[in-house]
């Protein structure tokens, strides 16, 4: 389990990257054991905004002495992070939930997807595993944002909605289209997404990590406002749910009914 730390860190750099897409760099000691798949609760200055944000850890320098977090802005507290200039103190939360098995991956073929605002925890992700790793990243348009970044550590596959770049389509699509056959899969994006990366693991009998996201509230497990269907009794509930903040992001597809 993560070490859970609550501190004041500093904001050292941020950028507009696609609409309504910023990538801001965060100074911070929780860079030094942050795992990818992992996340930070970030805390709004705005006091009357009671519950702090998840966001997903994106990248970590080659120091560990900052983290990066690609957000989308959807409300008032993501709206105010995007403000936020170098120097910037910030309080966060993390880091929280566990990661992506990248002992799983090592030495093997690897299949990542990543999907809308699920790419950018697939990126450290990518950077760890040594192996033949493949990026099947999908978006509804032309706004690649961070696609360039994994040419660097992976062979990059796009799938666009409109099918303005690579396969028209989704991510299953451009699977499909390229032929290849992994051996293991790591996926972060929305729910119908994962939901038919689920079934393709099944198909094709390997396994699948999949991160979800959910809407939190304390973001370390003592609410249990972020659940999902297991197939297994949670040890804390006794019950078939699981939480998503402590017990995941990350589970094994088969583990769990979305």
């Amino acid at each position: 389990m993560a070490q859970k730390k609550k501190l004041t860190a500093k904001v050292i750099s941020q950028a507009n990257i696609a609409p309504d897409i910023y990538d801001m760099w965060i100074e911070t000691e929780l860079a030094l054991g942050a795992k990818a798949g992992q996340f930070i609760c970030i805390y709004t200055k705005e006091r009357s905004t009671l519950l702090p944000r998840p966001i997903s850890i994106c990248e970590v320098n080659a120091e560990r002495t900052a983290l990066r977090v690609v957000y989308r802005v959807v409300g008032a507290g993501t709206n105010e992070f995007s403000s936020y200039t170098a120097g910037t103190s910030v309080e966060i939360l993390g880091t929280l939930g566990n990661g992506f098995p990248i002992e799983a991956g090592q030495d093997k073929s690897v299949v990542l997807f990543g999907g809308g605002i699920g790419i950018p925890p697939m990126l450290q992700t990518a950077k760890e595993i040594e192996g033949d790793v493949h990026a099947f990243l999908g978006y509804r348009d032309n706004q690649l944002f961070l696609a360039e970044e994994f040419k660097q550590y992976a062979t990059l596959h796009i799938a666009t909605e409109d099918g303005s770049v690579g396969t028209k389509g989704n991510v299953l699509d451009a699977l499909k289209e390229s032929g290849i056959k992994p051996d293991v899969i790591m996926a972060c994006g929305p729910m119908p997404m994962l939901r038919a990366i689920k079934k393709c693991a099944e198909e094709l009998d390997i396994p699948a990590y999949i991160s979800l996201e959910e809407h939190m509230a304390c973001g370390v497990g003592a609410c249990l406002g972020c659940v999902c269907k297991t197939k297994e009794k949670d040890h804390h509930s006794h019950v078939h749910n699981a939480r998503i903040c402590t017990d995941g992001p990350v589970f094994e597809a088969k583990e769990v009914e979305i």
